[in-house]
C-alpha cells in the first residue's frame, strides 16, 4: 500500500518570477494546500491554501510551531492521501517543519528545489560563500552556534529588533564599530542594503531607517573576538520565562523592586564572606552576583517588551558613562591618585546634572529638584550622607569635624529634652535629628556611616553570640542576669574576642 505523499514547495526569497515552473505546477495539481505564513510576498500564488499563522500566536516558541504545522500537514495528507505545503524562500533552508515531515516514515514527502534568500544575498555582498567561508546562522540561536568563532557569518530569522538585540548581546567583547551589512527585503522593489556598525544592530529603523522584519538578514565579515554567548543565552532565557512562566509574565518593574533590594544586600553578604584565602567562598559570590545580574536582565527584558529599551541600552549607556567620567585614561586629563580620580569625578557629575537640570528647566519653564539623582529609596544612613554632600558641592557644610561634633552634641541635648516630655512625636523627630547629625560628623572624617554601622552590627553579633557561650559554659541563665552581671560577660567576651 503507498504511502500518503507531502509536496513541499519553496515560494523563493520574495519576487514571484522567482519561484519556479514545477513549483507553480504542483500548486495548480494540488486541491489540499497548506501555506507556512501569509506573510510573504508570493503567497498569493498558493491560491486558496490554509495559512498556519495562527500557530505563531497560539505557541511561545519556534519548535513548538513547527511541530504542530508538521502534525497538521501530516494528519491531512493521512486523510486526503495527498497535500501540498509552501514555505517561504528554499524548503532546505531553516525550516524545521519541513524536516519533521522527512522524518515521519508514514509519510512519502517530496521536496522541490527552489531558489533561496542565499542566492540574492551572495549576489548583493559580491562573495562566494564557499571561498570566504561563511557559516550560516540562525539568530535565535547565535550565541550557541557562533560560540568560539569569529566569522564571517550570515545571520538569519533577523524578524524583529529584540532578535538582534540578542545576537549583539552574544558578543560581549564587541568594540561597537564592528562593520556589518543588513540584508532586507532581497530582490523586492523596496529592497535596502546597508552597511552598519555592531552598536547599531538593535537600533535600524531609527539609524538607517530599516523596519526590520521576516525578510531581512544580517552579514557579519569577521568580529574582532570569537563570540562569547553567555549573555545572551540568560537574555534568552529571561525571554523565555516572560513568555512561558506565570508568574514571570505578571512582574512589573514595581512588583520586582522588592527583589532587587534583596539580592543587593544578598550580594553584600558574599562580599564580607569573601575570603582571598579560600576559593572556595567565591561560589557564593557568584551565585549571588548572579542573581543581582538576573534582576537587571528581568528589569530590561520588560522594558524591551514594552518598546522602550533593552540590556543593549544599558550596556551602551554605562559604557559611554564611564568613559566619560575617565578622561585620566579615555582622555587629557592627568590623575596620579585616587582622590585625583574621585576629584574629576565628582567635578564630571556636577557638569552632568547641571546640563540635566538646564534641559529640564527649558522644557519645563520650572526648577528641577536641586536632589535629583540621589536616591530616596536607599537607605536612610545613606540617603543622609549624599544628600549632604550634594549640599555641600554648594558651599552648605561645615567647615570641620568639629562644627559637625559640636551640632551632634546640641542634637543629643534636644533628644533628652524631647524624652522628659513624653511626646512620642517629638521624640522620634529629634532622634532622627541626632541619626543625622552622626551621618555628618561621619561623613566629614572621610567615613561611610552606613559601612560602620553594618561593621558595628556584625560585631555586636560575634560578642552577643560569644556571650552565649560563656554563659551555657559557666551555666548562668541570660534572662535571670542583672545589669552587672550581663556587663562583666560582655567585658569578657571582648577580652576573648580582642
Amino acid at each position: 500500500m503507498s504511502r500518503p505523499v507531502v509536496t513541499v514547495v519553496g515560494l523563493g526569497p520574495g519576487p514571484a518570477d522567482l519561484v519556479t515552473r514545477e513549483t507553480l505546477e504542483a500548486i495548480r495539481s494540488s486541491t489540499t494546500r497548506f501555506i507556512r505564513t501569509r506573510r510573504h510576498p508570493s503567497s498569493s500564488l498558493v491560491g486558496d491554501a490554509v495559512s498556519f499563522d495562527d500557530e505563531y500566536d497560539r505557541h511561545d516558541t519556534f519548535a513548538q510551531v513547527y511541530a504542530a504545522i508538521a502534525t497538521r500537514v501530516a494528519q491531512a495528507a493521512l486523510q486526503s492521501g495527498s497535500a501540498l505545503y509552501a514555505v517561504p524562500g528554499s524548503p532546505g533552508v531553516l525550516e524545521d517543519g519541513v524536516r519533521r515531515l522527512l522524518a515521519d516514515e508514514r509519510l512519502d514527502v517530496r521536496v522541490l528545489a527552489a531558489v533561496s534568500f542565499l542566492d540574492i544575498a551572495w549576489l548583493r555582498l559580491g562573495i562566494d560563500p564557499v571561498d570566504a567561508g561563511i557559516r550560516l546562522v540562525d539568530a535565535h540561536r547565535f550565541a550557541e552556534t557562533a560560540a568560539n568563532d569569529a566569522g564571517p557569518f550570515l545571520v538569519a530569522q533577523c524578524h524583529a529588533d529584540w532578535v538582534l538585540s540578542q545576537v549583539k548581546l552574544a558578543h560581549d567583547a564587541a568594540r561597537g564599530d564592528e562593520r556589518v551589512v543588513v540584508l532586507h527585503h532581497l530582490g523586492l522593489d523596496d529592497e535596502q542594503v546597508v552597511e552598519t556598525t555592531w552598536d547599531a544592530l538593535d537600533r535600524l529603523e531609527r539609524t538607517h531607517g530599516v523596519a526590520v522584519d521576516h525578510l531581512t538578514s544580517l552579514y557579519v565579515p569577521r568580529l574582532g573576538e570569537p563570540v562569547a554567548g553567555e549573555m545572551a543565552r540568560l537574555h534568552s532565557l529571561a525571554r523565555t520565562l516572560r513568555e512561558q512562566c506565570p508568574w514571570d509574565r505578571e512582574q512589573t518593574h514595581a512588583s520586582l523592586v522588592r527583589y532587587l533590594i534583596e539580592e543587593t544586600y544578598e550580594v553584600v553578604d558574599a562580599l564580607n564572606a569573601l575570603d582571598e584565602d579560600d576559593p572556595s567562598t567565591d561560589d557564593a559570590l557568584i551565585e549571588e552576583l548572579g542573581d543581582l545580574l538576573y534582576q537587571i536582565e528581568f528589569h530590561s527584558t520588560i522594558a524591551e517588551q514594552q518598546g522602550r529599551f533593552s540590556l543593549a541600552d544599558v550596556a551602551r549607556a554605562t559604557h559611554d558613562k564611564l568613559v566619560r567620567r575617565h578622561p585620566h585614561v579615555f582622555g587629557d586629563v592627568e590623575a596620579t591618585t585616587a582622590g585625583d580620580v574621585v576629584t574629576t569625578w565628582d567635578e564630571i557629575k556636577r557638569a552632568e546634572r547641571a546640563s540635566k537640570r538646564n534641559r529640564a528647566d527649558a522644557n519645563s519653564g520650572d526648577a528641577t529638584d536641586f536632589f535629583a539623582g540621589v536616591s530616596r529609596a536607599a537607605p536612610s544612613l545613606s540617603l543622609a550622607q549624599k544628600l549632604q554632600k550634594r549640599a555641600a558641592e554648594v558651599g552648605f557644610d561645615w567647615p570641620d569635624v568639629d562644627g559637625a561634633g559640636n551640632k551632634l552634641d546640641e542634637e543629643i541635648r534636644e533628644l533628652r529634652a524631647a524624652a522628659a516630655t513624653g511626646d512620642p512625636e517629638a521624640v522620634r523627630m529629634e532622634l532622627g535629628d541626632v541619626l543625622f547629625s552622626v551621618v555628618n560628623v561621619a561623613r566629614k572624617m572621610g567615613l561611610d556611616a552606613e559601612t560602620a554601622l553594618r561593621e558595628a552590627s556584625d560585631k555586636f553579633v560575634t560578642r552577643f553570640t560569644c556571650v552565649q557561650r560563656l554563659a551555657a559554659e559557666r551555666g548562668i541563665d541570660l534572662a535571670a542576669c542583672n545589669l552587672e552581671q550581663l556587663d562583666s560577660l560582655w567585658e569578657d567576651a571582648k577580652r576573648q574576642l580582642g
